[in-house]
């Protein structure tokens, strides 16, 4: 196995928008996974999943890992872009791009299962013709405008109230926070993203990636999950290998979002991991890069 190129790309969509691209080419891969992150996050959330899989796998695995528009090194969202559908644009671009022919697994994390979804509803030729396999990692086919949280229905509504005003100061803000000063985060990341016991560096740095995310790209992009209904789109998920995962202390695409997926595509394999958060592939990143592998080797054997 050779590595041929292990180096940041940046690519500029076609709204002129540029994105920091990662590819990992290995000389004769019969199959590529495109990584999507999820809101507020950025293509370092993969780190420890896409170098595992070919040994993992066992045969060559090429991967392309890249940061959406308003998060990470990429852009911000010009405005009115910081949507789902305009992520799933930019995704099909990016395959585009740097996938142009050969079989794709698809791996997207909150949002970025989303993002999946969303293309699998805008572009079904391209999902019909090149995608031989999902993994819907922490996320949710809808009902997130009002998250419960975990929480008592009044502690709830008073939680989403306030992010509501956050996310309007934030639509008018230019920065958020750089550097240290994300350390103010790490409380509040905590009971939000992750289950119990948590590694310190993992949520110091999920505190620097969300500290990260252009402002006024967080407050939009939370505005197009509030709206994000694709139970439909699952349907297409049908016909190729799947699996949903979930950490049974995600407070955000909880239990409930993830067994209504697994319904919708039953073909699809529901794991569960108890004590796990919503941040799977920081938690239980061997357990996630497994169960990836096990979709590129039923995609690679068709």
């Amino acid at each position: 196995m050779t590595v041929e190129q292990l180096t940041p790309n940046t690519f500029t969509t076609g709204d002129g928008t540029r994105l920091r691209v990662h590819v990992d080419d290995v000389a004769d891969a019969p199959v590529t996974v495109v990584f999507v992150h999820g809101w507020t996050l950025s293509r370092h959330t993969w780190d420890r999943v896409s170098p595992g899989l070919s040994s993992e796998v066992g045969t060559p695995v090429r991967t392309v890992r890249f940061d959406l528009r308003g998060h990470g090194d990429s852009d911000p969202s010009p405005a009115g872009t910081a949507t789902i559908e305009r992520c799933a644009d930019d995704l099909a671009e990016v395959i585009g791009h740097y996938v142009p022919d050969g079989p794709i697994v698809l791996a997207g994390h909150s949002m970025g299962g989303m993002t999946i979804m969303a293309l699998a509803e805008r572009y079904p030729r391209l999902f019909a013709d090149r995608v031989t396999g999902t993994a819907l990692v922490a996320t949710s086919a809808g009902e997130l405008a009002e998250p419960g949280l975990g929480l008592p229905k009044p502690v709830a509504a008073v939680f989403n109230a306030g992010e509501r005003l956050l996310r309007s100061w934030l639509a008018a803000s230019r920065r958020l926070v750089v550097g240290k000063r994300s350390a103010w985060m790490r409380p509040g990341l905590r009971w939000l993203l992750f289950g119990s016991r948590p590694a310190s560096a993992d949520l110091a740095v999920t505190a620097e990636w969300v500290a990260g995310c252009h402002p006024a790209s967080f407050a939009g992009f939370r505005e197009s999950l509030a709206e994000h209904d694709r139970t439909g789109a699952l349907e297409r998920l049908r016909s190729v290998p799947a699996v949903v995962l979930v950490g049974l202390d995600d407070r955000l695409c909880p239990y409930a979002h993830a067994r209504r997926m697994a319904d919708a595509v039953p073909e699809a394999e529901l794991m569960v991991y108890a004590g796990a958060g919503h941040m799977l592939p920081l938690e239980r990143a061997d357990e996630v890069t497994a169960r990836i592998a096990g979709v590129v080797r039923a995609a690679v054997r068709g």
